[in-house]
């Protein structure tokens, strides 16, 4: 017997004693049913409740079940409708089915064969809802949402990423090791009308030369020593979908070459075949090397960079976007807080300050696992700058230890001169807003107002002497 939290329905007949009768055996399943009689009626039920199911004669007094299937089609259209009818014929059913109803009954219903079709259409539904929360779940772990920041050369690149997403041209994501250019290759594909199809990442740097080109295009059996059998590539891993090449620099000139063919044409042959192999792959590429140098020595082709450079985001290194420490600290800190059940509230002041003295050579990879480390390691409900690895403060160490070898004097000038860089690229990063700027320093407006007074920062002088 069903439960009554399997599902709600609702009987649509003009025939009372069909209808009772109908409504009673369901019940008796354990379903939650209500009845209608017209199509009015059932119209009027259906925007006060969502059912999952609607159980509909096609003969109404009003309307006939088929107008009642195209409302619900445009205004409830996870309800499933199963139609009913006394004169059933091939032409009906066909019909019923494609403008979208779930099942075509004959009557006399059999009551097993009602039960069967409604417990078939709620476990449909149910497919269809785990469905949808898994979308939204990768949209959220994939899409823009994902990616971290307020400086404007983050939100130039949002603005890009939104324009070229739904696009099939190739992108190229240039950036350091360590900037998240990952994440924003999967990011364009969410975003684009081919999330629901394959996004396939291959790190170039990381396959010797000789792997990558099966790796990339699969091989047929015998195509050299140790190929047993026929392998599939990553381009028709990804047919219909994404290609991510991650550090394309490190590609060899024999590889180049078969990339550039497959940019242009869309065809390619496996290693040692001879069949080729069409597919629709929406190609992104990144790298951390500077291609146009590669080009002038002669390691990278220069068609194949002309045809990969169409639309180029740039990934800025986050010591150009201090100002966004705060927001991604905070991220990754409710990040690891559900990953290990820990219940850190926050970062001290002086901890702070640390991370957004550091340079940052290994970027946001970098961030993260200092944060990860910290929320591993501290006692407390807050991180301290104790928490922190020592290489953090080491740069400030060796320029105070120097300053403070020329004399007395300049020791206070040893302590202020990191607190002047870091307001002058907290301002850089918003824009030289201010308000946005004392924010993002976790300071109010004034005092932003009195150090820039103390220090001599205006937009004009900083960028006279730069």
């Amino acid at each position: 017997m069903a439960s009554a939290t399997t599902g709600s329905l609702l009987v649509v007949d003009d025939d009372r004693h069909i209808q009772n009768a109908m409504a009673d055996y369901l019940r008796s399943l354990g379903y939650r049913t209500e009845t209608a009689s017209t199509c009015g009626e059932a119209v009027g039920r259906m925007e006060e409740f969502p059912f999952q199911v609607v159980v509909c004669d096609v003969n109404l007094p009003d309307k006939d079940g088929f107008e009642l299937l195209q409302w619900s089609r445009d205004n409830a259209p996870d309800t499933a409708v199963i139609l009913l009818t006394g004169f059933g014929t091939i032409e009906s059913a066909v019909e019923a089915i494609r403008m979208g109803a779930f099942d075509y009954l004959t009557k006399p219903v059999i009551d097993e064969e009602l039960n069967l079709s409604i417990e078939r259409a709620i476990s449909q539904r149910k497919l269809l809802d785990e469905n949808k929360k898994l979308k939204a779940q990768l949209h959220e772990k994939h899409g823009l949402s994902n990616i971290i920041g307020k400086d404007y050369k983050m939100l130039r690149m949002f603005e890009l990423i939104e324009s070229v997403a739904g696009t099939k041209t190739t992108a190229l994501i240039l950036g350091e090791s360590g900037t998240g250019k990952t994440v924003t290759a999967r990011s364009i594909h969410q975003l684009s009308n081919r999330a629901n199809k394959p996004f396939v990442e291959v790190a170039c740097g990381a396959l010797p030369e000789t792997l990558l080109e099966s790796e990339l295009f699969g091989h047929v059996a015998g195509a050299f020593t140790g190929a047993s059998h026929d392998k599939i590539g990553k381009f028709l891993q990804a047919d219909g979908g994404t290609l991510f090449l991650d550090e394309v620099a490190t590609a060899s000139p024999q590889l180049q070459v078969k990339l550039l063919r497959v940019l242009q044409d869309r065809e390619f042959e496996p290693v040692g075949g001879t069949e080729t192999y069409k597919v629709d792959v929406r190609l992104v590429l990144a790298t951390n090397q500077n291609l146009e140098e590669a080009v002038r020595r002669g390691e990278f082709r220069e068609d194949l960079y002309y045809r990969i450079n169409v639309i180029a985001l740039t990934q800025p290194a986050l010591r150009e976007r201090m100002g966004d420490i705060p927001l991604l600290v905070d991220h990754y800190l409710r990040h690891f807080n559900a990953q290990t059940g820990r219940g850190i509230l926050s970062v001290d002041d002086m901890a702070m300050h640390a991370m957004q003295q550091y340079h940052w050579p290994g970027n946001v990879r970098e961030l993260v696992n200092v944060i990860e480390r910290a929320v591993v390691l501290t006692k407390g409900d807050r991180i301290t700058a104790g928490d922190l690895p020592e290489k953090l403060f080491e740069e400030d160490e060796r320029r105070a230890n120097v300053e403070a070898h020329l004399g007395g004097a300049s020791l206070k000038k040893a302590l202020s001169t990191p607190e002047r860089s870091l307001i002058i690229q907290a301002l850089e990063s918003n824009g030289w807003n201010r308000q946005n700027t004392a924010k993002s320093l976790g300071i109010n407006r004034t005092t932003l107002y009195k150090k820039m007074k103390k220090y001599f920062i205006d937009f004009e002088t900083v960028y006279k002497h730069a």
